[in-house]
């Protein structure tokens, strides 16, 4: 089994906002973005814990 890269919840959106997502609306600790063609996401920012990358 290989293993998945682990990044911090705000280095993740900051690359999807390199990717062209914006950050739409903020609900507790969860950022929610989109980006201009329609896909969105969800991003958890916990402090000390890391969002595990999954491959599609």
């Amino acid at each position: 089994m290989s293993t998945s890269p682990a990044v911090s919840g705000s280095k993740l959106i900051k690359a999807l906002r390199k990717l062209g997502f914006a950050v739409i609306r903020v609900k507790g600790s969860h950022h929610f973005l989109r980006h201009a063609d329609g896909r969105c996401t969800v991003v958890p920012v916990h402090r000390g814990e890391t969002a595990c990358l999954l491959k599609s």
